[in-house]
């Protein structure tokens, strides 16, 4: 099993890269900004769900083909590129319709908020090698399984995130039913998600392994 003082570090290590202002949880802010609490936390639980693949990835050695071959990097890389790039086009599109926070979403918006949460995060080919280089130093070999250990902080990596970034979300919608009297504020706020979304993209366009 994991040492405690090893998973103690790793709750806390990982509870800072939560919080630390990242394309991530901001773009969870925006979500809860411009749609509901909900829709934040449906996000969340979309782009958590990519950690269980890069987790397991990392786990069983799958990462190394990322590391070690460009092409392979590329592919998955430029993919998550024109995903982001659409899906900002998509907000830019809409940005000047009306904003209701309290009409509530269909299961069908709910399943898209997901499905787009999901693939932002297991088409970033870095969030891979990022799982593959931290993960390893919170285990060791004297302590048995290794792809256990490494699954186990996966998971609780995973639960950390669902809950910081969930608050994260939730408080962006508190803040939004303040401001939401304004329909330019709306217009701007759905400005400012697609300029994250193209951010992201950019980001991940320039990253190297």
């Amino acid at each position: 099993m994991i040492e405690l003082s090893n998973l103690y570090m790793f709750i806390i290590t990982s509870f800072l890269l939560c919080i630390a202002p990242g394309p991530d949880n901001i773009y969870v802010l925006t979500q809860g900004m411009t749609k509901s609490k909900k829709a934040a936390i449906i996000t969340t639980i979309g782009l958590c769900t990519g950690l269980i693949i890069h987790t397991s990835a990392a786990a069983f050695g799958i990462s190394m083909i990322f590391k070690t071959s460009q092409i392979a990097f590329d592919i998955v890389k430029y993919l998550g590129v024109i995903y982001l790039l659409y899906i900002a086009y998509q907000v830019y599109k809409h940005r000047n319709e009306p904003l209701n926070l309290d009409t509530k979403a269909s299961k069908k918006d709910l399943k898209a908020l997901y499905f787009k949460g999901f693939l932002m995060n297991i088409l970033n080919p870095k969030v891979s090698i990022f799982f593959l280089a931290f993960l390893p130093q919170f285990v060791s070999v004297q302590n048995g399984n290794v792809p256990l250990q490494m699954i186990i902080l996966g998971l609780i990596f995973m639960g950390l995130t669902i809950i910081l970034f969930s608050l994260i979300g939730i408080a962006g919608n508190l803040l939004s039913e303040k401001l939401l009297n304004n329909p330019k504020i709306v217009k701007y706020m759905n400005i400012l998600t697609s300029f994250v979304l193209v951010s992201l993209g950019v980001k991940l366009a320039l990253s190297q392994r």
